[in-house]
């Protein structure tokens, strides 16, 4: 049971930094994800860990989201030479309540009067494909990211059982590229997955994103490590999968379907 909560935020377009400072602003529609992923590195933030209820229970609506965008944008716009917009950051912008109230939809309707000139979407769920209509209409640069961290539907349910099917998420992925908007596959971070996984990942789309708990969680690993995450893969016995050299083992595998300009490592792969 989630506990869904409307609050009013004092900003929606925050300055970025750090793993994103390649990017103007981020942008986050909710605070929470009812997705709960066990090796969310947001677990171990301030936004989770001063929050009261435990990752993947609650969810916080924004709910003067659009208000606030209208004139962030008009504000930005103004002041900034390029705006360039990571959605999301720390949430997932189509997670399932994204079904019933659509603020998502309404962010990117906003987006499209007034757009920035480049801006990345992450998700993990096939619910994105709702909006190619509206993806087809922006003439800056766009790229929509789905986060497909394994083929194993088995091994998405030991890490993240309230995440989509795995098969809804290559889907989706075909039906982006099939539309002609432009979208990688996040192996992000990259869990146990079968030989076949790189020869998928190729029949649905022509760029992929290689990460692993070691660069990816914004601390060397520290935050994962607090999370018990290495205790998982041992209790699995897939150890071998929890190492520094998994992103590199991965990518020789995706090297038999792909070229090296299709695939990209860390924070490459989520820059436009």
């Amino acid at each position: 049971m989630i506990l869904y909560t409307n609050i009013n935020n004092k900003t929606i377009l925050t300055k970025a930094s750090g793993f994103l400072n390649g990017y103007s602003h981020t942008l986050n529609p909710y605070v929470g994800c009812a997705f709960g992923c066990e090796y969310c590195y947001v677990r171990q933030m301030p936004i989770s860990l001063f929050h009261e209820g435990n990752w993947g229970e609650w969810v916080d609506i924004k709910n003067n989201t659009i208000d606030l965008l209208e004139k962030e944008m008009i504000k930005a716009r103004r002041k900034e030479s390029k705006i360039s917009i990571f959605m999301s950051s720390s949430t997932d912008p189509y997670q399932p309540i994204e079904h019933k109230l659509e603020l998502t939809r309404n962010i990117l309707k906003i987006l499209l009067i007034n757009q920035p000139d480049e801006l990345f979407i992450q998700t993990r769920s096939p619910m994105v494909v709702r909006d190619i209509d509206i993806f087809k209409k922006f003439t800056c640069k766009i790229i929509i990211s789905i986060t497909i961290e394994t083929d194993s539907d088995r091994i998405r349910k030991e890490f993240s059982p309230s995440a989509p099917p795995i098969n809804a998420r290559l889907n989706a992925v075909k039906k982006l590229k099939e539309n002609s908007i432009p979208a990688q596959v996040a192996v992000a971070p990259i869990l146990p997955s079968t030989l076949e996984f790189a020869k998928k990942l190729k029949n649905v789309t022509n760029r992929v994103c290689l990460d692993d708990y070691f660069m990816g969680d914004g601390s060397g690993g520290k935050r994962t490590e607090k999370l018990g995450i290495e205790q998982k893969y041992i209790d699995l016995k897939y150890e071998k999968w929890y190492q520094y050299d998994t992103v590199c083992k991965m990518k020789k595998r995706l090297l038999h379907y792909f070229d090296e300009n299709q695939i990209y490592i860390n924070k490459e792969g989520f820059s436009i």
